[in-house]
């Protein structure tokens, strides 16, 4: 298996389909986020595009267990299996054959698995608290600068590498991030997908491979992550134990897609707008439970001022680079919705965006991106907390929240791709708002107008769409790079266009303006 590669270097792309792809060839998706995860089928055709078709749903979330926030990874992967069972019998009864698995989840969080394959404990959740400790110790063995000069990655106090510092002991223990121990339980493999690797703080993001001196500076061992894998690379082949359980043909493979969600989702935005040196000039905002906002790079940006304005480098499908930056997420309305049903108010999401929408514009506004808002707890006290703090007030009526929150992210987006176009040195024209947010009609429309650009939002499940297109290309059943897979984005999805107010008089444009 591939070590790491450049991140001008992309695997090369299948040309015609293995004897498995044949015309009825599907491929299931494991798709999991923070709050919640699905296994999906996928059908490709270079005539009508990438269609999905949900298997299996089911919740996910962090739970208090050995005192810590963690994540219940056993009724997780038992979930996970239930999917691939169904995915298994609707595709014998439809007459097609599962070629590949492919899975995505969240960044950050890893198990810790022992030499005999065993799970030593369930994973600590990123919002758990115990990593805030080990920041300092952290940057004394290796400072900011350095990392950042290396890895090129964000400074968020729950980055894998804080999170390695607050274990007690790791003799013996390896560690797989979310997606690959997922791998690992299935095929028996060890492997760390790349996307997923660099979001760790121990992955070199010029040369594509594990930063060893900061191994050794922190005293963690060489062999602590698994070697890396490519996206479009097979892991394995399902355990004997594993296609007994779910029936699936004995050949499927686990096939390595951009491991870390937000990876996934981007090799789908559907960008057609194309600039200069080949470059796409699109912005990008992944929206969901955290947003991520940025654009599409050939090569890491490693400046200190893009250090000071915490931006990040991560890689992405193809060895592109994922310029981006976190910001607050739709975690601050689901928290928020959490609270008031506990208190009896059962007003629907829509009904909710409705209200705010109708509330003018110009009202408080929050940082969405405040450590304070990370754990879960009282959210709608916690918003008019920090509006009290800047001298505003926020009246106690949900709707007047929510529309704090909607002004808040689009504030929030607006600011991080003003500083990305900054850094960069690239303008972009139009903005890809994909994933649950890109449903949120309230948000697309404060997006254009706090940019200034069009919006296109869609597809809604962006990321199992470019989980399926890595696999289909790595099965030959469609070939090309980012350009060939996107267009096929395009071909199946309807997507919704919003002009920014300062367009709005322009009739020759596409629009859907949100009442106010």
């Amino acid at each position: 298996m591939n070590n790491g590669t450049t991140a001008s270097t992309a695997p090369a792309h299948a040309g015609a389909a293995s004897p498995a792809a044949g015309p009825h060839a599907v491929f299931a998706a494991i798709d999991i986020g923070a709050s919640s995860g699905r296994v999906m089928l996928g059908r490709v055709s270079p005539e009508s595009g990438v269609s999905l078709e949900t298997i299996h749903r089911f919740p996910n979330g962090v739970v208090n267990l050995d005192g810590g926030l963690r994540w219940d990874f056993n009724a997780l992967f038992a979930e996970v299996l239930k999917g691939l069972t169904a995915a298994a019998a609707v595709a014998r009864e439809n007459g097609e054959r599962i070629v590949s698995v492919g899975i995505d989840t969240w960044a950050v969080d890893y198990g810790l698995v022992n030499k005999s394959g065993e799970l030593t404990a369930q994973p600590y959740s990123y919002r758990d608290e115990r990593s805030r400790a080990t920041v300092e110790r952290v940057h004394a063995a290796v400072s900011p600068e350095k990392l950042y000069a290396t890895t090129g990655l964000q400074y968020l106090q729950f980055n894998t590498v804080y999170q390695l510092a607050a274990e007690p002991n790791l003799d013996g223990e390896q560690t797989l991030l979310i997606p690959d121990l997922i791998a690992f339980l299935l095929t028996g493999e060890r492997r760390t997908e790349a996307t997923n690797a660099s979001t760790t703080g121990l992955f070199d993001a010029v040369s594509g491979e594990w930063a060893s001196e900061f191994l050794d500076a922190l005293g963690l061992p060489r062999n602590i992550f698994p070697p890396l894998i490519q996206p479009g690379e097979t892991v394995g082949t399902l355990l004997p134990a594993i296609l007994e359980q779910t029936g699936l043909p004995a050949d499927t493979t686990v096939v390595a897609v951009g491991s870390h969600d937000t990876a996934s989702a981007v090799a789908a935005v559907p960008a057609q707008v194309m600039g200069t040196a080949g470059q796409t000039d699109f912005a990008y905002i992944s929206s969901g439970t955290w947003s991520l906002v940025g654009v599409e790079l050939d090569a890491p940006v490693l400046t200190e001022a893009s250090r000071k304005a915490n931006f990040t480098n991560e890689r992405g499908v193809d060895g592109t680079i994922r310029y981006l930056r976190n910001v607050g997420g739709l975690w601050l309305l689901s928290e928020c919705q959490r609270s008031w049903a506990a208190q009896g108010f059962s007003q629907s999401l829509t009904g909710l965006l409705d209200s705010a929408a109708a509330l003018p514009a110009g009202g408080p506004q929050i940082n969405a991106d405040d450590p304070a808002f990370t754990a879960p707890d009282n959210m709608p006290d916690r918003i008019r907390a920090a509006v009290r703090n800047t001298g505003a007030v926020l009246p106690d009526r949900p709707a007047a929240v929510v529309r704090c929150i909607m002004d808040s992210l689009a504030a929030g987006y607006a600011r991080t791709l003003a500083d990305a176009e900054r850094l960069t040195g690239r303008s972009t024209g139009v903005v890809h708002i994909v994933g649950g947010g890109s449903q949120n009609r309230l948000l697309c429309q404060l997006t254009a107008d706090a940019t200034g650009k069009p919006v296109v939002a869609g597809p809604v499940e962006a990321t199992a769409q470019g989980n399926v297109l890595v696999q289909a290309r790595a099965a030959g059943v469609v070939g090309g790079g980012l350009a060939e897979m996107r267009a096929l984005v395009v071909a199946g999805t309807a997507l919704e266009h919003y002009e920014p107010a300062s367009l709005e008089s322009d009739t020759s444009q596409r629009r859907m303006r949100v009442p106010r």
